[in-house]
């Protein structure tokens, strides 16, 4: 584990899948999920080089098939730890032969978390080494926040509030993970999600794009959370019905649309980094007091 400190904020950093697996105040508050294994044992993996699920698990590229499982395969891979600081970390990821048989494509992945007061940095860049060829991809965050904050305030109470107004319907999911065509009713009032675990029986709520470039979240009182994205068009937001944390997830890139058997490269959401090329992705996390 690698850990960063600043005067306000610490966190620990997982080189499998570079997965932050803990954020916490200066009186040692966590401000992360507990990792409920009879819920959810993840606690904020990188999503690369999809997000969500693909039809039948099938990535296309010049017609020819390749599986590859739900999120991508980022979130199960060691990643290098390349630079490392009292505050500040880097972990990167190259393709090898085991990438290169689910994903024929040169990249490297770079993930750099750095603690400033009480502001996380996640900076993300998406490196295409290839002198020759396009790299498309997807990539998203998946970070399990504790539903409730540590400060006392009831679970009920706890809200998502967006920074601008969110007009659209929400894309509702098939069983197979895939995104239908219909529309889900927003269950905004105004730009406040109120949390209920009802919310969640038919999976994930799905915003896509997204207006908002950041969203604040807790009671109301207390301390909150805000998280900015001002680089992702898409937020999903998740729970299990019971579980004790909430996921709050930009993204880059989205599950497959019901049925899609195209490419890859032509699929809803992918980016283009041209040869030669970065893609860069951020997230900041802060503590407001």
């Amino acid at each position: 584990m690698i850990h960063l400190r600043s005067d306000a904020l610490a966190a620990t950093i997982d080189p499998h899948g570079a997965e932050l697996h803990s954020l916490t105040d200066a009186a040692g508050c966590e401000l992360m999920t507990d990792a409920d294994p009879r819920f959810w044992s993840g606690r904020a993996p990188l999503l690369f080089p999809i997000v969500g699920r693909l039809a039948g698990d099938t990535l296309r590229v010049d017609g020819r098939a390749y599986t590859m499982k739900q999120h991508g395969f980022a979130r199960r891979r060691d990643f290098a730890v390349t630079a490392a600081a009292e505050d500040r970390a880097v972990f990167t990821l190259s393709d090898d032969a085991e990438t290169r048989a689910a994903f024929p494509f040169a990249f490297r992945l770079d993930v750099a978390f750095a603690l400033a007061g009480a502001t996380l940095s996640i900076d993300v860049a998406v490196h295409n080494p290839d002198a020759a060829r396009d790299l498309p991809a997807s990539f998203g965050f998946h970070p399990a926040f504790a539903w409730p904050l540590p400060y006392g305030e009831a679970r009920e109470d706890h809200r998502i509030v967006f920074a601008a107004d969110e007009p659209g319907a929400l894309h509702p999911l098939a069983a197979d993970g895939t995104l239908l065509s219909g529309e889900r009713p927003s269950p905004l009032d105004g730009r406040t999600l109120p949390l209920a675990d009802a919310l969640f029986e038919e999976d994930a709520l799905i915003w896509s794009p997204v207006a908002s470039q950041a969203v604040r979240y807790g009671a109301g009182r207390g301390p909150q959370l805000e998280v900015a994205f001002a680089d992702t068009p898409s937020l999903g937001i998740w729970t299990k019905p019971g579980a004790r944390f909430v996921c709050i997830e930009p993204w880059h890139g989205h599950a497959d649309p019901h049925g899609y058997d195209g490419e890859f490269r032509d699929k809803p959401g992918v980016f283009i980094v041209p040869p030669g090329g970065t893609k860069r992705i951020a997230m900041r996390v802060t503590l407001l007091a």
